[in-house]
């Protein structure tokens, strides 16, 4: 009972944290090996994906509903995502993440640097759908970062928020809407080659849904609260929390 309590207070805890920025698995990964040290890295993670996955959804679901958002361009990006994704996760063994670590640390920099630079950045309001060069732009910076989240994951969020505030124009509000509907679509891409694999530790991943969701819920309603402003100070501090947190992993 006490571990379940553990697990279920952590899994809760990541499904706010996601909604808010995303970076959730960072609180739930650690803590399902700390609590069960015997379990297969691999069940670990694919477990976290089926809570991830249920609590992204359901915030995608109350952000959409209440922030405006352009929902044609989500026609492309979410198969496209979820395929990308899947393919992600079937190389994932084949990638050293000793070598990604330094790349997204110098990107999360980056962003993190050109943000706190341009107060204005993030504040547009335009939902028309954008010209040729945009959308094909944004399909690659899709692809990409699809495929990133199935070998990796952390920061996709953060750069999928990226994405659609600097090259759509979109303002952050809406950039998040959009940012839950596709990272749910690449949990899923990664939820099911991780499934095919018999990785899923179904009872647990659906304990953990549950408070996930919840978790979830109240982080959507923080963003939609606390607006834009909101949504920058929680980039910004994920920027140094996730550099922090994997610079240690990678040299400490």
């Amino acid at each position: 009972m006490q571990t379940w309590a553990i697990l279920i207070a952590g899994a809760a805890a990541a499904g706010w944290v996601d909604a808010m920025i995303g970076g959730g698995g960072l609180i739930l990964i650690p803590l399902i090996l700390a609590v069960l040290p015997g379990l297969p890295p691999a069940v670990a993670l694919a477990t976290n994906k089926l809570a991830a996955v249920s609590g992204t959804a359901s915030a995608a679901v109350t952000m959409v509903r209440n922030v405006p958002v352009n929902r044609r361009l989500l026609l492309g990006y979410v198969p496209l995502a979820a395929v990308c994704s899947g393919g992600g996760a079937l190389v994932a063994a084949l990638l050293s993440k000793e070598v990604m670590r330094p790349v997204v640390i110098v990107l999360m920099i980056f962003a993190g640097v050109f943000v706190a630079l341009r107060p204005s950045f993030g504040k547009g309001e335009s939902l028309a759908v954008p010209g040729r060069t945009r959308q094909m732009l944004t399909l690659l910076g899709i692809g990409g970062i699809a495929f990133y989240d199935g070998i990796f994951g952390p920061g996709t969020g953060m750069f999928l928020i990226m994405l659609f505030t600097g090259v759509l124009s979109q303002n952050f509000l809406a950039s998040t809407a959009l940012t839950k509907v596709v990272n749910t679509a690449t949990n899923l891409g990664a939820l099911a080659v991780f499934a095919l694999h018999g990785h899923v530790w179904w009872e647990l991943g659906l304990g953990l849904a549950v408070a996930n969701v919840i978790g979830a819920q109240i982080g959507a309603r923080t963003v939609l609260g606390g607006g834009a402003k909101l949504i920058r100070i929680a980039l910004l501090t994920m920027v140094v929390v996730m550099s922090v947190y994997l610079s240690w992993q990678q040299w400490g």
